[in-house]
């Protein structure tokens, strides 16, 4: 899924070569530090290696919950 709620549409093959955009940077930086996870975020991941944002972001809403 993309930033802006829509879904990424890129060939699966693509998404684990190119490298993860500026926004998902910024987002996965922000969230693995939000969720006490640091070592989450690296310079150096693919565009589908940073889809472990929707895996931090719900981390996150499940800690909120409680």
């Amino acid at each position: 899924m993309r930033a802006d709620g829509g879904f990424n549409t890129k060939p699966l093959e693509v998404c684990f070569v190119d490298p993860m955009s500026r926004a998902q940077g910024l987002r996965l930086r922000r969230l693995s530090v939000e969720a006490y996870q640091p070592t989450q975020y690296a310079r150096d991941l693919t565009f589908g290696e940073a889809a472990r944002i929707a895996a931090l972001e719900a981390e996150i809403a499940l800690a909120d919950s409680f």
